[in-house]
């Protein structure tokens, strides 16, 4: 039977699924939402997308925090164990309000496209640092085709106080291109009125204005507030179920109407012939999805006439039937079996044997073969034999070619672990501390597991259980379907016949997906070009001339953060690697090569992995205009936290108020690597001042305002906890690197020691930056310059995690008169369930009354998720 072809098309599927493995990530966050001052805390869940169990594959796991402008501002890299990773990220007040998104991958799954990573939108808010909050309104119309957009943006400031009479100059951008420019004063409301026009039709509907207001003591402060769309405009499209429209067929027909912002908008309608005769009503039910059976008559075209909530119109074009051809239709709705029909025109009753096939991510789960001997065949398929989450349905022609496809979601409670949580030791006082236990059974067995814990005040953090994202929504539903999934977790919230029909309606609209039979068919593979990384590596190569130097004796050193040297040989081709390295994210190396006899003037090339480009984001209609106003009840809250939290010395704020800085004008190397630009530093020598001197600190000592010297390595006068960052020609080193530079090779050194300098190299700029510029610098990142063979470098190492601190409330502690007034009461991303299935965590209230939220999602060593949502009340 092996050689018959549909047999080999089989195998030829489970051969590319297991060369070529997928990879799945979800994060747990402990909010749905945050302020600048707070920390976002995540744990990390990676799983083999064939068995669903906990991946194998990758041990490193890249999480960036992305801003608006889709820049990352921070990249965690992190250790993964047995599938599960976690970190957090500190929001510091460097940072400006707005919508961030958090994106999560392996370097191996950038080879399969950005489209599946890890990817959510995160409103931030910001009270804390903020002096100027916005609200803005956008109204449409439509003037000669074009859309004609007017935004009234309202300031005010913290306590809402509108600021009046204050000018205004704004910049509009469409797909960052500016589109119009100009200036306004605020009304005496605090209203500033804006009109541009979008003419370049559909495309270009996204971007921001840009508003830079100026205060009553002249500062400036600029306001970034995107534009979500620019016009009112919903767009309709009609999808035959299976994928074609046949003539006289009955067929489901499902509908998907979408505004300009990205969201679903329902609308309802008539089908009407070319007479104009009504042959059938439609309306969508939920986020503008809906469905109808329709059955197209030979040598009749139809319109759609769309009424929308505005009360507008607008006709569509009904799809094209063909004369002759299969159709597929399933029937989900039962919640123990799916029944397929397969359906065909009247002049292929009896023709070629069809099959069907359903499979999820490589693992086949039914397969039928058929001949049509009449126009409709039916077939059931019992729920219990398919696993959760989306299964694809495709039917294939006598010759193994995919005719129609349909993809159905499967709940199949076998595959979930069951979370029984005991409550009795739940304290509801303030300060009280609460204990909870917990055992997990898949079918009844206790479950190994790992599980991560947020508890919340949800009387201050308001979840929005609809758009929730979570473990059951992130990798059964939204990780096998590219493109924009909107309010995914209300399909899971609930498990009544409405629910199921509104996810049946997703899948019906939701063309794309991670799966394409026509790449297995075809053969073709994808082009592997980041392989799976186990550990930490740095490899290079070593050349003399242009020839490699094989044998070559190489040498590894670690310069700070952990201390140690080992060697290597190179290759024939000339190649070292050191791996199974495991180092944090500021350890500096310098690797030096030789040839087996002299290490004179050899290269030495370090192998660099390409950092993952920002795409657009697929969640853009996630994007609030109004980030502040939103959350503005949250940060005011968090505000009170923040602030008792730096009066007990907990919490630092970079940003001081009206900070002015007097530079002096020097010229600096047009080549320098300042990232504020070259000349914008607190003060600046050039090599002029550096011609007497042998050592560079000696040089420099008393000559930098502000900077005092312990041996030779350089702090500030006001933090002299932290040496001073060097940048050397755009290269980051060690401060104690500062005397193996000759001070006659360099052009010039720009002091950076204000936040507005500093701000932009973050935590690395907190004790200041010196940079340096060498005459024959420019950005290069080694120093063969300084001694051949020798090169050093900084690469990025594993990030350090946190640990949540949660205090403790014995007796003495309790009646402390400190306030408590967190948000997130509880975050642990490591709760473990032994053999037994049995797990505890427990942690004391905070000093607020409350509705409080405990979400516990979780995975077994299997691949079995869970998810448990409980509430408790604190008086």
């Amino acid at each position: 039977m092996d050689d018959d072809p549909f047999t080999q098309l089989l195998n030829k599927l489970e051969e590319y699924t297991n060369k070529f493995p997928q990879e799945k990530v979800h994060l747990h966050l402990d909010k749905p939402y945050y302020a600048i001052g707070d920390d976002i805390w995540f744990k990390a869940y990676i799983v083999d997308a064939k068995s669903a169990a906990p991946s194998a594959l990758s041990e490193i796991l890249y999480v960036e925090l992305i801003n608006e402008k889709d820049s990352v501002k921070k990249q965690l890299k992190l250790p993964v164990v047995g599938g599960i990773t976690w970190g957090d990220f500190k929001l510091t007040d460097t940072l400006a309000e707005g919508n961030y998104r958090i994106r999560a991958y392996t370097n191996y799954m950038r080879n399969f496209g950005t489209a599946f990573f890890f990817d959510k939108s995160i409103k931030i808010g910001n009270s804390w640092a903020n002096k100027v909050f916005t609200e803005t309104q956008y109204d449409f119309k439509k003037e000669n085709n074009a859309d004609k957009v007017t935004a009234t943006i309202h300031f005010e400031d913290k306590n809402g106080l509108a600021y009046k009479d204050n000018e205004v100059s704004y910049d509009v951008q469409l797909d960052y291109k500016s589109i119009e420019k100009g200036k306004t004063k605020t009304s005496v409301n605090g209203d500033a009125v804006i009109t541009f026009t979008n003419s370049s039709g559909f495309a270009g509907k996204t971007g921001k204005i840009v508003a830079t207001i100026t205060l009553a003591n002249k500062q400036k402060v600029v306001k970034s507030i995107p534009i979500t769309s620019t016009s009112n405009d919903v767009d309709v499209q009609f999808m035959p179920e299976g994928g074609n429209l046949i003539e006289n067929l009955p067929q489901k027909i499902a509908i998907k109407a979408v505004n300009a912002a990205g969201h679903g908008e329902n609308v309802k309608g008539t089908v009407v012939d070319e007479t104009g005769s009504e042959v059938t009503r439609f309306e969508t039910t939920y986020l503008g999805m809906g469905n109808f059976i329709f059955n197209a008559q030979a040598g009749k075209s139809y319109t759609a006439k769309i009424k929308f909530a505005d009360g507008s119109s607008k006709d569509i074009k009904m799809p094209l039937a063909q004369k002759s051809g299969y159709a597929i239709a399933i029937n989900n709705l039962d919640t123990a079996k799916v029944s397929l029909k397969i359906m065909s025109s009247a002049d292929l009753v009896n023709g070629t044997e069809l099959k069907v096939v359903a499979q999820q991510a490589g693992n086949v789960c039914y397969v039928s073969k058929a001949k049509m001997d009449k126009q409709v065949l039916m077939a059931t398929i019992l729920k219990k034999n398919l696993p959760s989450g989306i299964v694809q349905f495709t039917l294939f022609s006598g010759t193994n070619q995919p005719l129609a496809e349909r993809l159905v979601f499967v709940k199949n409670n076998a595959d979930l672990l069951d979370v029984a949580l005991n409550t009795s030791s739940v304290s509801n006082s303030r300060k009280g501390k609460t204990t909870f236990t917990l055992d997990a059974t898949n079918q009844q067995k206790p479950e190994i597991s790992s599980f991560s814990v947020a508890v919340t005040n949800a009387s201050k953090v308001t979840p929005d259980e609809d758009n929730e994202t979570n473990i059951l929504t992130s990798l059964l539903l939204t990780s096998d379907l590219a493109g924009y999934v909107e309010k995914p977790n209300h399909y899971f919230a609930n498990d009544d016949i409405n629910t199921q029909k509104e996810l049946d309606n997703l899948l019906l609209t939701q063309g794309w997906r991670r799966f394409l039979w026509k790449n297995v068919i075809s053969g073709a593979s994808p082009s592997i070009t980041y392989n799976v990384e186990k550990s930490l590596a740095i490899t290079g190569t070593v050349m003399k001339g242009n020839k490699p130097v094989a044998g070559g004796k190489v040498m590894l050193m670690a310069t700070k953060g952990s201390t140690f040297i080992i060697d290597t040989v190179t290759n024939a081709e000339g190649k070292f690697v050191f791996d199974n390295l495991s180092y944090e994210d500021s350890t500096k190396f310098v690797v030096q090569a030789r040839t087996k006899t002299e290490r004179k003037f050899v290269d030495i090339n370090i192998d660099v992995v390409p950092g993952q480009v920002v795409t657009k984001s697929k969640n853009s209609p996630d994007v609030e205009i109004n980030v502040n106003n939103s959350l503005m009840k949250y940060i005011k809250e968090s505000d009170n936290y923040f602030n008792e939290m730096t009066r007990l010395g907990l919490l630092e704020r970079t940003i001081k108020l009206d900070e002015v800085t007097v530079t002096e004008k020097k010229n600096p190397a047009k080549n320098s690597a300042n990232l504020n630009g070259a000349g914008r530093a607190d003060f600046i020598m050039t090599s002029d001042d550096l011609s007497t001197c042998v050592t560079l600190s000696q040089c420099l000592q008393g000559r930098l305002p502000g900077v005092i010297f312990r041996g030779n390595v350089p702090y500030l006068m006001r933090s002299q906890n932290t040496p001073m960052s060097i940048v050397l020609d755009g290269m980051r080193v060690e401060s104690e690197f500062l005397d193996n530079i000759v001070p006659s090779d360099v052009e010039s050194i720009e002091l950076l020691k204000s936040i507005g300098n500093t701000a932009i190299y973050g935590s690395q700029g907190g004790g200041g930056v010196i940079i340096i510029t060498t005459k024959r610098g420019g950005g290069t990142s080694n120093y063969n310059r300084y001694a051949p063979g020798i090169v050093s470098i900084n690469p990025k190492g594993f990030s350090v995690s946190r640990v949540f601190y949660a205090p403790v409330y014995d007796g003495a502690t309790t009646n402390s008169t400190r306030k408590d007034l967190r948000t997130t009461i509880y975050w642990n991303p490591q709760v473990v369930a032994q053999k037994d299935g049995k797990a505890k965590f427990e942690f004391y209230n905070a000093d607020e009354a409350g509705q409080y939220r405990v979400v516990i999602e979780g995975i077994d060593a299997s691949g079995h998720l869970a998810r448990k949502v409980y509430t408790y009340e604190v008086k």
